[in-house]
């Protein structure tokens, strides 16, 4: 059984109803890109989603990536390419013009506030590179220290250097409340630069009564300078290291995905590590040698998931990538130490909660015990996700009444999310969960779980639902 999640982003490939169904077969998030496409077209795929999610019997989550706020280059006379020469000079404007080899427009009418001399400014993922000699007026003087050919609407990086563009577009805002009449269960949030931004996106999901959960996406310097909090504020991070690998040096990136991971583990909150995964399976029917060590790697990280972006989006060959990114987790985990990993995560967290302290007590008498399933009762999926953070060698069963925390719980590592009715009293809720994975034939007899929930004493009767506070060890009948 494969523990760590995979996200899969939809794209013109999933228009086919035999790819989608085969995709839902293997990933556990589908990913609308919204820097792509309009609302018609991604609710044209979301319902084929629902569609065959209800065919293969998967609570598939669906995740809105919003487009976030972009600087980039404008139309260049006659729409042809310019080539820029090292040592040239060239100005950035940022007063609208149609591009020459002399002088460009960026959409970003502040640039020339935030910069100065000496710093540098990419262009198309980092293959141009520009230093800024002098900032006149609206125009920045650069010269070109990595030429290259140059086409138009090209995105634009200016590494370490605070900018004042909003976090939240009006684009986004719109992205986001369609996404909360659609039902998304999670929004990826682009180019987050602080909690603020975070918070921002929260009182919208507030204001729509929506159970809808905040993945981060982090893709700057400015972002790593505040991702204590806006780890804090999120429900969960994306490690888009496409972008991020502009904005610093490529180097830092694996011991950056090393931390950051261990940091979400350590509180509890989702990781998604994305991009350039498979990326050669986007021309080629298998990957190269270091993706497949690059993939494994996040596995040993703590990941929650794993996603593949072009390649099961556009790419020639979106089936075999899934099939060969599953392969590769699946293969990966054998070798996972379980006991340091929950050694490790007691140290740090077991004390800050009764519900952590029952959640790791669960996964080390599962252990113990040699039992067949940890089983989580979850009105909310944080018990479920209490439990994974201790990443248990123990199959977790998470049972909720809520249809959108049974899809969330898909992202969770090594969890199984089952749909089930509410009980109305304790003993009700343990024979009911046993009863439930026996009919899925998850349990069978002699069969040792153990089972976790939070419920209230007679004392407690009128207070909201509590948190994970009772542990019972059963022998299936």
């Amino acid at each position: 059984m494969r523990r760590t999640k995979m996200v899969c982003t939809m794209g013109p490939n999933e228009n086919d109803y035999g790819v989608m169904k085969a995709m839902a077969e293997i990933m556990d998030v589908a990913r609308f890109n919204f820097s792509h496409g309009d609302h018609e077209e991604h609710l044209e795929r979301l319902e084929l989603l629902r569609k065959v999610r209800k065919e293969v019997g998967r609570p598939i989550a669906a995740l809105l990536d919003t487009k976030g706020p972009e600087i980039r280059t404008g139309l260049l006379e006659g729409g042809q390419k310019i080539s820029l020469e090292e040592g040239a000079k060239i100005i950035l404007t940022t007063e609208e013009v149609v591009g020459t080899k002399d002088k460009i427009f960026i959409n970003y009418d502040k640039l020339h506030e935030d910069v100065k001399p000496g710093n540098v400014i990419l262009i198309d993922d980092g293959l141009i590179g520009l230093e800024v000699e002098a900032v006149k007026g609206v125009e920045i003087h650069c010269k070109v220290t990595n030429g290259g050919e140059l086409g138009e609407r090209k995105g634009v990086n200016v590494p370490g250097v605070p900018i004042q563009l909003p976090s939240i577009t009006e684009k986004d805002v719109e992205d986001i409340k369609f996404g909360l009449a659609e039902d998304f269960d999670f929004v990826a949030a682009s180019f987050i630069r602080s909690a603020d931004a975070v918070r921002q996106i929260r009182s919208l999901i507030n204001e729509a009564g929506s159970q809808m959960k905040i993945i981060s996406k982090i893709e700057s310097q400015e972002a790593l300078d505040n991702i204590d909090a806006i780890i804090e504020a999120s429900d969960g991070i994306m490690l888009a290291r496409g972008d991020l690998g502009v904005e610093i040096e490529a180097k830092r990136i694996p011991q950056l995905q090393k931390e950051i991971i261990q940091k979400c583990n350590y509180h509890g909150k989702l990781v998604i590590t994305a991009t350039q995964m498979l990326d050669s399976m986007i021309r080629n029917p298998r990957p190269t040698r270091a993706e497949v060590t690059d993939v494994a790697n996040a596995v040993y990280n703590g990941t929650d998931a794993v996603m593949l972006s072009g390649e099961s989006a556009n790419g020639k060959y979106p089936i075999e990538a899934a099939k060969t990114m599953a392969s590769i987790v699946e293969y990966t985990e054998q070798f996972l130490d379980y006991k340091q990993f929950k050694t490790r995560m007691v140290e740090k967290t077991v004390y800050e909660s009764i519900g952590n302290a029952m959640c790791a007590a669960s996964v080390t008498t599962a252990s113990e015990l040699k039992a067949a399933a940890i089983v989580a009762s979850t009105l909310s999926g944080v018990t479920a996700s209490m439990i994974s953070k201790y990443r248990p060698i123990t199959p977790i069963y998470a049972l909720s009444p809520s249809q959108v925390v049974t899809r969330q719980m898909m992202l969770f590592w090594g969890v199984t999310p089952i749909w089930a009715r509410r009980a109305e009293t304790t003993d009700e809720l343990f024979e009911s969960s046993i009863e439930e994975l026996k009919d899925r034939k998850l349990l069978k007899s002699k069969d040792i779980c153990v089972i976790t929930a939070g419920v209230l004493s007679r004392l407690q009767r009128k207070q909201a639902p509590t948190g994970t506070n009772i542990m019972r060890v059963m022998e299936v009948d």
